[in-house]
């Protein structure tokens, strides 16, 4: 491997999904301020995500239903030709 392309603050951090409260732990070079206390007591850098693959669709399988019906329905009546 080539010297000095690597970087140099890889480090543990953890990542906390936001949607469902899961949190793991993995290696990172992301920056962030705040922190917390991992279940092994020490205190890891923590970044917070909207959604991963714990709560994603598709890895959950788990669709999320979504009123397009009553989104179409609207669109249909307010651009529909008036006879």
């Amino acid at each position: 491997m080539k010297q000095g392309i690597h970087p140099s603050n890889y480090r543990l951090v953890v990542f906390k999904d936001m949607s469902n409260g899961t949190s793991f732990l993995c290696k990172s070079t992301a920056n962030t301020k705040e922190t917390i206390v991992w279940e092994d007591g020490n205190e890891y850098p923590v970044i917070k995500l909207e959604i991963s693959n714990t709560s994603h669709p598709f890895y959950t399988g788990k669709n999320v239903l979504v009123d397009t019906a009553g989104r179409i329905d609207k669109f249909k009546k307010r651009y529909a030709k008036k006879d």
